[in-house]
C-alpha cells in the first residue's frame, strides 16, 4: 500500500525551493519575498461579522445540518466542543514555537529532500509563484523522532510526544467530521460504513511558521490556494492571518476563536461530493509585531485508493482517480488540478 509521504516522491524540488529565508538576518523585505499586488482591488478584506465563517458546536442537535451546510456554503467553518483539550493545544504550540525559534542553521539540519515529504523547509507550493512566501514550515507524516533527533540530539522525546498525541486526536476527529459529512450527502448507510472504512489514513501534521515582518505590505504569509486532501483541522495562535476567499465579496478575516480549531474542506471532497462542497481557497497575511504559528492537520485516503463520488448522480463532474495520481497532479499543476480532471 502506497503511503501519502510516497505520493509526493514522483515531483521533486530544487533545494532553492526548499531552503527558507533566515528571518531573523533581515532588516527589510528582500526583493526575493516582495509581492507588489497584496492590497489589489480583488484583496479588498472583509471583517464584518455578517461575514464571518460559520461557528459550530459538535454537540449540537442539528450537527448534521450545520456541518454540510458549511460545507456548501463556505467550505470552511470553526469547530467547538471537539473534545480536544487545550492543555494539549497549550503544549504542541509551545513545542511548535520552540522548533521555529530555533536558529537557522540548526533547522536546516532537519531539511526536507528535494524529493520527501517531511521535515523543515519553505511551503510545496513555492515554484509555482515568482517570489517567496513570508513563511517556514514542518511537515510530519507519521513519526517525526527521526527529524527531531536532528534539531535536539539530547531533547527530542518531549516534541515527539506531543506530535504524536495531538496526530491521534486530529485523526479521531477527523474521521468523526467526516461521519458528518457523508451524513449530510444523505446517502445510504450502506455507503457511509464503506466510505469511512475506506477513507482512514494516519494523515499528515504541517506546522507554520509566520516571522514577524517589517513591511507586511509587501510580503504573503502563504500565497492564495486550496488544499489537496479530504479535510484539513487548523489550530492558529491568537493571531490574525488567515483569509478565505468569498466569491462577490473578496478577501474574509477567519479570527481565532478561543478554544476553536478552524475545519476547511479539501479538493477531494469536492470530487467526492461531485462539487456539492466547496473548496476552500485561502491565504495567509503577516504582520509587523507578531509571530504567527499554526498547525494544520490534512486528513485523506490512503494514496492508493479510488476517489469516487460517494452520493449517485447521473452526471459526475469528474473523472475517478486514485489519491496518488491527484497529488501528482496538483503538484504539477496546483490551482488548475480540477480543471484537468473535469469530464
Amino acid at each position: 500500500m502506497s503511503t501519502l509521504s510516497e505520493a509526493y516522491t514522483d515531483t521533486p524540488l530544487h533545494l532553492q525551493h526548499i531552503i527558507p529565508l533566515d528571518f531573523e538576518s533581515v532588516q527589510t523585505v528582500p526583493d526575493s519575498h516582495s509581492w507588489p499586488q497584496i492590497n489589489d482591488s480583488r484583496s479588498a478584506v472583509h471583517s464584518d461579522e455578517e461575514l464571518s465563517i460559520p461557528v459550530i458546536d459538535l454537540m449540537a442537535p442539528d450537527i448534521v445540518e450545520l456541518v454540510g451546510e458549511a460545507c456548501r456554503t463556505w467550505g470552511m467553518f470553526q469547530v467547538t466542543g471537539h473534545g480536544v483539550p487545550s492543555s494539549l493545544l497549550e503544549d504542541v504550540e509551545a513545542e511548535v514555537r520552540r522548533l521555529f525559534e530555533l536558529p537557522a542553521g540548526q533547522k536546516v539540519k532537519a531539511l526536507r529532500s528535494p524529493n520527501g515529504a517531511t521535515g523543515y523547509g519553505a511551503a510545496r507550493i513555492t515554484p509555482f509563484f515568482s517570489k517567496n512566501m513570508w513563511h517556514e514550515g514542518f511537515t510530519i507524516m507519521g513519526s517525526s523522532v527521526d527529524h527531531a533527533r536532528e534539531l535536539w540530539p539530547h531533547d527530542y522525546i518531549r516534541f515527539c510526544d506531543a506530535m504524536d498525541d495531538y496526530q491521534k486526536k486530529m485523526k479521531a476527529l477527523s474521521h468523526q467530521l467526516w461521519l458528518l459529512i457523508l451524513k449530510s450527502l444523505d446517502i445510504a448507510e450502506q455507503q457511509i460504513n464503506w466510505a469511512s472504512s475506506l477513507y482512514d489514513s494516519d494523515g499528515a501534521l504541517q506546522l507554520n511558521s509566520y516571522p514577524c515582518c517589517p513591511d507586511p505590505n509587501r510580503a504573503i504569509g502563504l500565497a492564495p490556494h486550496t488544499d489537496t486532501l479530504i479535510l484539513t483541522i487548523l489550530h492558529q495562535s491568537d493571531s490574525n492571518g488567515l483569509q478565505i476567499f468569498r466569491d462577490g465579496v473578496g478577501w474574509v478575516s477567519v479570527s481565532p476563536l478561543a478554544g476553536a480549531l478552524v475545519v476547511n474542506a479539501g479538493d477531494l471532497l469536492h470530487i467526492m461530493s461531485n462539487a456539492q462542497f466547496s473548496t476552500a481557497y485561502h491565504r495567509v497575511v503577516v504582520n509587523e509585531a507578531r509571530h504567527r504559528l499554526s498547525i494544520a492537520y490534512f486528513y485523506g485516503p490512503p494514496a492508493d485508493s479510488l476517489v469516487v463520488p460517494v452520493c449517485e448522480m447521473e452526471f459526475p463532474l469528474y473523472r475517478s482517480l486514485t489519491v496518488k495520481e491527484y497529488i501528482s497532479i496538483k503538484a504539477k499543476h496546483l490551482d488548475k488540478a480540477l480543471s484537468l480532471i473535469r469530464l
